[in-house]
């Protein structure tokens, strides 16, 4: 009758122990998420992505950043969801392409180098005259 009890209350004592390890690297992890939801709320315009640990994916602007959970805006409907930092495997910031203003640099300086090549080829070639270099 002793080795009942006594075989429950082991068992339970080696299954809590075994969780161990993983809840203080599941916290270690939730810290790392927390800080990085916390860097890119500070950009309340960036979009971010959200992926889950079941591979999910979400998008959306962080709203509120709280000590359990964050708040994300879909940008579409514009309603908010509570996500918990545990259910997060990853958060990065949405579109990482170009940006818009990247863009509007490298269109900038296209501009100038076509002007630029307009405007100093007939100077240096003389109306066409000479025939060295460029012309």
């Amino acid at each position: 009758m002793i080795k009942t009890p006594l075989t429950i209350t082991l068992s339970v004592i080696l299954t809590a122990a075994s969780w161990l390890p993983v809840m203080a690297q599941s916290t270690a992890e939730v810290q790392k998420i927390r800080a990085k939801v916390q860097t890119l709320a500070a950009s309340k315009d960036s979009q971010v992505q959200v992926k889950f640990r079941d591979q999910t994916k979400l998008k959306g602007y962080i709203d509120a950043v709280e000590p359990v959970s964050f708040k994300l805006r879909d940008p579409k409907d514009g309603t908010s969801q509570s996500i918990a930092y545990a259910e997060v495997e990853s958060v990065s910031k949405a579109g990482s392409g170009i940006s818009t203003k990247t863009w509007l640099i490298l269109g900038g300086v296209a501009a100038g180098v076509v002007t630029t090549w307009l405007v100093v080829k007939p100077a240096v070639c003389d109306g066409g005259a000479q025939t060295r270099g460029v012309c």
